[in-house]
């Protein structure tokens, strides 16, 4: 069950929809965090995000000692930044990878379905943040430019939430 409302998942899928790659964090056994780009399928209303994967990966092994990961996004386009966190378990689960399935993901899985390193990584969220300064870049400099003159923190260039912290 997830900790967050119903608007505030709604609130992050709305973020993160038009994200295309989210950087996902692991850390390997000796703790090392290293990040690789993966496509959100899908953020569902119990609070999971779904990526498909190969179990061929170096990560989705270390997975299994090392769950905790975190997942950010960014449009910098839209000064939209997102940093996720939560748990991860690789899953062979053939009637949700068939839901999920897509043209774009059969170019890495060129034997569709039925590829045999085929895995999915169920991805739950235990707290998320945001930065959405919905500004243009002109307003966000100007703002930054009156906080260095000032030498008072930037204001109103922005939204900042925190879910489940």
């Amino acid at each position: 069950m997830t900790p967050f409302t119903t608007e505030e998942l709604n609130d992050l899928r709305d973020k993160v929809k038009d994200v295309k790659y989210g950087m996902f964090t692991t850390a390997d056994d000796m703790r090392a965090l290293t990040s690789r780009p993966l496509t959100l399928q899908e953020l569902d209303d119990e609070g999971n995000m779904w990526f498909f994967v190969s179990d061929e990966e170096q990560f989705t092994r270390e997975l299994l000692n090392n769950p905790l990961v975190n997942v950010s996004f960014t449009d910098v386009d839209d000064h939209l930044y997102v940093s996720v966190s939560g748990y991860a378990e690789l899953m062979r689960d053939p009637a949700k990878a068939e839901e999920l399935w897509n043209p774009m993901v059969q170019a890495w899985f060129p034997h569709g379905l039925d590829d045999p390193h085929l895995a999915l990584l169920k991805f739950t969220i235990d707290t998320a943040e945001y930065w959405d300064t919905g500004s243009s870049k002109m307003v966000t400099l100007l703002a930054m430019a009156k906080a260095a003159l000032t030498g008072q923190p930037p204001r109103n260039i922005g939204e900042h939430h925190r879910m489940g912290l």
